[in-house]
């Protein structure tokens, strides 16, 4: 606790300096990012050496990791809105290989716990599903109570981009009809996990930036329409009960889109034409996205 007070301490005083002589707004967004994965990061490291049961220790981290992501794109938003999306799409191009390396497991997000038990060799019985659906709600936690923590900071309104920003009311980021939100979430979702899934077979040389790069410009190009989640979670913690759509639709749009897109994307790569185009292809060098992890 001592070190995080004064982690926090060290964070403000460099905000403050930083803020008042440069006017730099969007370098007090990136401490803040900084800031959150450092703590984040503590709290894993924290997590596995006292913890010894390992589901439970699954579970701390699963909500780590999803408190991390959505903190880290709470502040995205800030970026978004003040200094376009090619910025926005810059901090998150980099972010995505910080967490590729740091996270030791896939991305927080029911889409991937819910494919890995299709994919099981046997029918998910009454543990797997109780597993699965523990895993989903850790995850849940973690990304809805990381916005006590964003808020306590935008209400000191260190940067003029944090200005009334930490009570206001949010507006959904669904621009199309709730049908064609679905489908932009559920396509650009499975292009995604397809993406990845080749990648990490193929194991090509810089296999991670590669994939920050493809998942970056999906999120780029479904901005305008969707908001450009893939990912429930992601998309709870930071637009759910937002003005401009009911529940209902965002759970259609963030929840069903994503997932069965996810679902989708397992069998389109058990084709046998996809298979043959990357089980075709030369072997490569370099790590894989997720080496020796989990899918």
């Amino acid at each position: 606790m001592k070190f995080t007070i004064d982690v926090l301490g060290i964070f403000l005083k460099i905000v403050v300096r930083v803020n008042k002589v440069t006017f730099a707004p969007l370098v007090v967004s990136t401490l803040f990012i900084l800031l959150t994965s450092l703590l984040a990061h503590c709290a894993r490291r924290l997590v596995q050496r006292v913890v010894k049961e390992p589901f439970l220790r699954v579970l701390l981290e699963e909500a780590i990791a999803a408190a991390e992501l959505c903190g880290c794109c709470f502040e995205l938003i800030i970026v978004a809105d003040n200094f376009g999306v090619s910025t926005y799409a810059i901090f998150l191009f980099a972010l995505t290989i910080w967490w590729s390396m740091n996270w030791g497991r896939p991305p927080p997000a029911p889409t991937r716990i819910w494919r890995k038990s299709l994919k099981s060799p046997t029918i998910p019985g009454k543990g797997d599903i109780r597993k699965a659906l523990l895993k989903t709600w850790a995850e849940l936690t973690g990304g809805l109570l990381v916005f006590k923590y964003v808020q306590m900071y935008w209400a000191l309104e260190i940067s003029e981009t944090h200005k009334d920003r930490a009570f206001e009311d949010c507006k959904a980021d669904l621009q199309v009809p709730v049908l064609y939100g679905a489908v932009v979430e559920g396509v650009a979702t499975c292009m995604c996990r397809l993406a990845s899934k080749s990648l990490g077979d193929l194991n090509p040389r810089f296999a991670s930036a590669i994939d920050s790069f493809i998942g970056t410009s999906l999120v780029v190009a479904a901005f305008d329409y969707s908001g450009g989640y893939f990912n429930p979670v992601l998309a709870t913690s930071l637009k759910a009960g937002c003005d401009g759509h009911t529940l209902l639709e965002h759970a259609l749009v963030y929840w069903l889109g994503a997932c069965a897109g996810s679902v989708l994307s397992v069998y389109i790569y058990k084709l046998p034409a996809i298979q043959k185009l990357v089980k075709g292809s030369s072997e490569a060098n370099g790590d894989s996205i997720w080496a020796e992890k989990e899918d």
